[in-house]
């Protein structure tokens, strides 16, 4: 049985009923934006169902104030909370912290994900060590959707994997992939590898060498090769995968330019009579890419790669975004997000396998020079 067939089904969407897990206290100004934001996700999600995990005492009187959030959550109480400078060790030991019940609801099977906009250190090492990676993947990865000139762009790994070898960026790349089909709904999502120039020769062993294992794989026709930074925000792939240590360092590069652009454009418009006339006659304009901009939008960081969703919301954000990173966390579930991935994985696997199988096999006595071409580095095609 071929691995696509053993995995048959994995593109119908889940029709039944779910739950959500919430982490009610995570965030700047939770729990409030978070119970509002829950009114706006119940209000696209009708048959949606979250485990508010939370202090009941504050909980309550909110969700009375939001008739249809209040239908569609179930109030867990606790009163620990993960604070914003808390350290990752100190989180695992709160086993009764509102983002630990709402991370340990997903392990035992009551929730389907989580969402959180809690403190990022300590829920990445939370979900890694209760949730574990899935099977075959080394390192799960933090993946984000961003602004493009051509359209939304997905990029990972975003800060979870400071140093990655051949085998990340593979896994990397197919989680990417399945990302984009699943959130974006593209068929065939191009993908790209960041690097430091676009030819085949740049860059060092590792971005290589994942460079062919993706060329030769089954997602290979959608593999555009490497890209640059520039690429990130140019749409020239809508793919981008890359270490943790440069995915982040061009995340907060991209925020800082957006907000020093924003800063100079009031300076810009604030700088005498004529520009305020001026600003009054492009404020259409400026409307429109202010919403086009807008980080709500793109509010909804995902940790891929293990066995649930876990949606990271950013801490500052508002209801409305939060409402988007469950719309992220819905997409991901309905979607069967973990399912492809294990089919994809299985799918490098067995090309791992065809491509060893059609090897010539060296005659007896061969020294490393007379190898057949493209064997180096077999041994990293997939995971094992």
């Amino acid at each position: 049985m071929s691995a696509s067939n053993a995995l048959r089904g994995t593109d119908a969407p889940v029709t039944g009923p779910f739950t959500l897990a919430v982490d009610a206290m995570g965030g700047d100004r939770a729990p409030d934006m978070v119970v509002h934001g829950l009114e706006y996700a119940a209000e696209r999600h009708p048959a949606a169902k979250f485990l508010l995990v939370g202090d009941e005492a504050l909980l309550a009187p909110l969700l009375a104030r939001y008739k249809r959030a209040k239908a569609a959550c179930t109030i867990r109480h606790t009163t620990e909370v993960v604070s914003n400078d808390m350290k990752p060790t100190a989180a695992l030991r709160s086993r009764k912290s509102s983002m630990r019940i709402a991370i340990d609801a997903v392990a035992s099977g009551e929730a389907a994900g989580v969402v959180s906009a809690g403190n990022t250190g300590a829920l990445l090492a939370l979900a890694k060590i209760v949730l574990k990676a899935l099977p075959g993947i080394d390192r799960p990865a933090m993946a984000a959707i961003g602004p493009s000139a051509r359209g939304d762009v997905v990029m990972l790994d975003l800060g979870a994997n400071v140093q990655c070898d051949v085998r990340n960026l593979v896994e990397f790349a197919v989680m990417g992939d399945v990302f984009a089909r699943t959130v974006l709904g593209l068929t065939a999502p191009s993908i790209g590898l960041l690097n430091v120039g676009s030819e085949e020769l740049k860059g060092d062993e590792t971005v290589r060498e994942a460079a062919d294992i993706l060329r030769a794989s089954h997602i290979g026709p959608q593999f555009h090769g490497f890209v640059e930074g520039h690429d990130i925000t140019a749409g020239t792939t809508d793919v981008v995968v890359t270490d943790g240590f440069t995915g982040n360092v061009a995340l907060k590069t991209g925020e800082g330019a957006m907000k020093l652009m924003g800063e100079l454009l009031r300076q810009v418009f604030t700088s005498g009579i004529i520009a305020k006339i001026a600003y009054l006659l492009v404020r259409p304009g400026l409307d429109r890419l202010r919403e086009w901009l807008d980080p709500r939008r793109y509010n909804g960081a995902v940790m891929v790669g293990l066995n649930g969703v876990v949606v990271k919301s950013h801490g500052g954000t508002d209801a409305q975004g939060f409402a988007h990173a469950i719309d992220v966390a819905m997409d991901m579930v309905v979607h069967r997000f973990n399912d492809r991935i294990r089919e994809d994985l299985a799918r490098i696997a067995l090309d791992k396998n065809r491509t060893a199988e059609a090897q010539p096999v060296a005659s007896v006595g061969a020294g490393p020079g007379d190898a057949p071409p493209g064997t180096a580095g077999d041994t990293h095609l997939a995971p094992a």
